[in-house]
C-alpha cells in the first residue's frame, strides 16, 4: 500500500462522517516544505471556511495520533474550486465536453501537455483534442489533470 493509500484509509471515513464527500488529495514531499492538501466537497452546495477549519481540525488529529508522514508537513483542506483537480475516471466523466489541462508522466505522441476539450472518457483513459488533433491518453499516463474553467 502506498503512502497517499495509507492517508487516504485513515482520513476518508472521517471526512464522510462529517457529511462531506472525498474529492481528493495531493501529497507534495519537498523535505520541510512538504505539503497535504485534502480536497473535500458538500453533495448540496459548497464548502465554507468554518467546515473547511473543522475538517482539518479533524483530520490533523488523526494525523498526529496515527503517525503516517513521518516528516514535518503543511496540511490544507479546501474545496476542490472551479479549477478543480481530476483524480478519478468517473470524475473525468462528469466533466466530459469541458477543457482540461493534462500534465502525462510519459509523453503521447511527444507531448507531456495537453490543454483543450475532452471529447471522451473510457475505461483506460481519455481524448483531449489539441489544435484539432485528438490525443487518447491513459489514466496510468495522467499525472496531473485540471477542470479550465470558462466565464
Amino acid at each position: 500500500m502506498t503512502l497517499e493509500e495509507k492517508i487516504e484509509n485513515a482520513l476518508r471515513p472521517t471526512v464522510e462522517s462529517m457529511e462531506f464527500d472525498w474529492w481528493g488529495m495531493e501529497y507534495l514531499p519537498a523535505g520541510r516544505q512538504t505539503m497535504l492538501r485534502i480536497f473535500i466537497e458538500k453533495p448540496n452546495g459548497t464548502v465554507n471556511s468554518d467546515e473547511t477549519y473543522a475538517v482539518c481540525k479533524q483530520i490533523s488529529a488523526i494525523l498526529d495520533v496515527e503517525d503516517i508522514i513521518s516528516s514535518e508537513f503543511r496540511l490544507e483542506v479546501s474545496s476542490p474550486g472551479m479549477d478543480r483537480m481530476l483524480f478519478k475516471p468517473e470524475q473525468f466523466e462528469l466533466y466530459k465536453g469541458e477543457k482540461v489541462q493534462v500534465r502525462t508522466s510519459i509523453p503521447v505522441l511527444g507531448r507531456r501537455r495537453f490543454k483543450g476539450p475532452m471529447t471522451k472518457v473510457t475505461s483506460d483513459g481519455i481524448e483531449v483534442e489539441v489544435d484539432n488533433e485528438l490525443y487518447e491518453i491513459p489514466f496510468d499516463y495522467i499525472e496531473k489533470a485540471n477542470l479550465i474553467p470558462e466565464f
